[in-house]
């Protein structure tokens, strides 16, 4: 039990004093890399350990998401005295031998290094690093299940720091001033918000953590809560001292299974140590966290839908006012932010408003979290002070387009975003100017597309989504979004005139002004930038039945050109056999039994079809 600031202070220094042995190696445990076989190379890596003998010289840490999805499983050594580490990344079993035996972070044969491309600025100058982490500070970094190591790099001094130091109203003032703005979509300033639910006189207050991650391509929050459960633990309770809230409640999609059971084992470990719960470290102070399961709905992403389905409701969205910081959970004054709103509090409390609101820009501080995900040659988790450009996040940390194809856009903010497309690529990312150019920046969610993608498709597949997940309760989004899908549809049928065209134009507007709820009024958001920026595409679709990009399977096909040489791969691969021809003669394909597959197209491999 620690019952003070200053035992606190004195296990951190403690645990940073211990002995560690020579060589440390992190293993990247996320659902990334669990999923990509990092397990075995775990169990491996502690295997040779023991069979060379080296227990005393080298330690297997299991750690959180490293970021580095596109090389998983990913490990990192580190040498303990000199500093010095080295990323390896698609490492397999039979790579552990030679790790363990070079005792060094060197380069293995066999084994692809990674360089490091980020900094930590508490600890270091950035300078001209892409990557500057604050949020992932400790993902990768430390073991999630273990509280001791992240006491051990600063963890829970800025609980300690506002309870023994500052009032509830410094508190505030201090998160006001750094200029965080809620990094789950809208960006409205978390101290603004904090301060409208402190100025309530209710004698219960709780303060929500949205965890119901659930745009297409996003995974942000969940590698927080899987790497570095306890910031958000902290900062709950930091916003609970601040807003007078006793109560917390982490809401969080059931398809999370690791980030929950890393979460439990926090809560209790907090609990033992008297981090959580009745009279934290010894100033009177009582806070708890519970867990509540979603079941993955997208439309419980929206505050007031979301604090539905924790009364046990239907989760739909309540008109506002009041908002949830006056009316909310029960009734009570509440506060709703997400995962990587909360991450960021502990830093700046530790470090102070003015050096945050140096990282990023004026109107957007600090930094954003992304999940590059895609077309984009490398992708992953990258944390970049805002106003980076996406050229230097898709071409530099991503390291351009897959296969050498040309970018043609990029959606950001999910579902209810808008695609951006290459004369774009120079903008500096934060809220407003993405809002300027038609998008939004969501919760972090970027999904690269090249010219290989229809853009009308793209649309049609967020629309999609939108419509599976509205509740139901307004009519715009729920017959609006119906009629807008069956435009698209049949724009990408081919069954389409101009009439539709104009139509579908007019009733996304309709649809963006009076919807109820974010889900709806956003919905037509991948509508209306996919036709701004690619009208052509659209009045291709429309006036020539042609699918420039040639995915819209109903208005493309395939043919036989002088080029085939009767090889019959074509014929022998295709599924419903409607290719004829002798061996070593011209073939010939029936359109009328022709399903559009493209795999005639792919077969080939003298160029033999031609798609039109």
């Amino acid at each position: 039990m620690i019952d003070s600031a200053n035992k606190l202070t004195e296990l951190a220094n403690e645990l940073n004093g211990k002995d560690k042995t020579d060589i440390s190696i992190l293993v990247s445990m996320g659902t990334c890399g669990i999923a990509a076989g990092t397990t075995p190379v775990l169990d491996k890596l502690k295997e040779e350990v023991t069979k060379q003998g080296a227990d005393s010289e080298i330690s297997i840490l299991e750690v959180g998401c490293m970021g580095l999805c596109h090389s998983e499983p990913t490990i990192k050594v580190v040498d303990n005295k000199t500093g010095d580490c080295m990323f390896y990344g698609n490492v397999k079993p039979e790579n552990a031998e030679h790790i363990i035996a070079r005792k060094a972070p060197k380069p293995v044969a066999g084994v692809e290094s990674i360089d490091k491309n980020w900094c930590y600025p508490e600890e270091e100058d950035c300078g001209d690093a892409l990557q500057t982490r604050i949020v992932l500070k400790n993902t990768g970094e430390i073991n999630p299940e273990i509280i001791n190591d992240y006491i051990a790099k600063s963890g829970y001094q800025a609980l300690a720091k506002v309870l023994t130091e500052s009032t509830p109203e410094a508190v505030i003032k201090e998160i006001i001033e750094s200029g965080l703005r809620g990094r789950g979509g809208g960006g409205f300033p978390t101290g603004r918000k904090w301060s409208f639910a402190a100025a309530q006189d209710s004698e219960q207050k709780y303060m929500i953590c949205n965890a119901d991650e659930g745009d297409p391509g996003a995974f942000m929050d969940r590698a927080v809560l899987e790497g570095d459960p306890h910031a958000v633990l902290e900062a709950m309770a930091i916003g609970g001292y601040a807003i007078g809230a006793s109560e917390g409640v982490i809401y969080i999609r059931a398809e999370y299974p690791l980030a929950i059971k890393r979460l439990e084992i926090a809560i209790a470990q907090a609990e033992e140590l008297g981090l959580l719960g009745k009279n934290i470290l010894g100033t009177g102070f009582n806070f708890n966290i519970e867990l509540k399961f979603g079941a993955g709905a997208f439309v419980c992403g929206e505050e007031t839908a979301l604090i539905a389905s924790i009364e046990g409701k239907r989760g739909e969205p309540t008109f506002k006012p009041p908002f949830p910081a006056v009316c909310g959970l029960w009734g009570k004054p509440t506060i709703v932010n997400n995962v990587e709103t909360y991450a960021n509090i502990p830093a700046i409390i530790r470090n102070g408003a003015a050096w945050f609101k140096k990282i990023g820009t004026e109107k957007s501080s600090g930094t954003k979290v992304f999940a590059l995900a895609g077309k984009v040659d490398k992708v992953g988790l990258v944390e970049v002070p805002m106003g980076t450009t996406l050229r230097d996040i898709i071409f530099g940390l991503g390291n351009g387009i897959k296969g050498g194809k040309e970018f043609k856009a990029v959606q950001t903010g999910g579902p209810s975003g808008g695609c951006l497309t290459k004369e774009r690529l120079d903008a500096k990312i934060d809220y407003d100017t993405l809002v300027a150019l038609g998008s939004m920046m969501g919760s972090g969610g970027m999904i690269v597309m090249d010219e290989d993608d229809c853009m009308v498709n793209i649309a049609k597949f967020f629309l999609e989504f939108t419509l599976d997940e509205s509740c139901g309760k307004c009519t715009p989004c729920r017959i609006g979004n119906k009629r807008l899908h069956e435009m698209l549809e049949d724009i990408c049928s081919g069954k389409a005139d101009i009439r539709t065209f104009n139509k579908l134009k007019t009733l996304s507007g309709v649809i963006k002004d009076t919807a109820l709820c974010g889900l709806g009024q956003t919905s037509p958001n991948p509508v209306l930038s996919t036709i701004v920026n690619f009208e052509d595409e659209y009045l291709a679709h429309v006036n020539e039945k042609k699918c420039p990009a040639g995915v819209c399977s109903s208005l493309i096909s395939y043919k036989v050109n002088d080029a085939c040489v009767g090889c019959t791969l074509c014929a022998r691969n295709c599924p419903v056999q409607c290719i004829s021809g002798e061996a070593k003669g011209a073939h010939l394909i029936d359109q009328d039994k022709c399903i559009k597959c493209g795999v005639c197209f792919t077969a080939c491999k003298f160029h033999a079809i031609d798609k039109i």
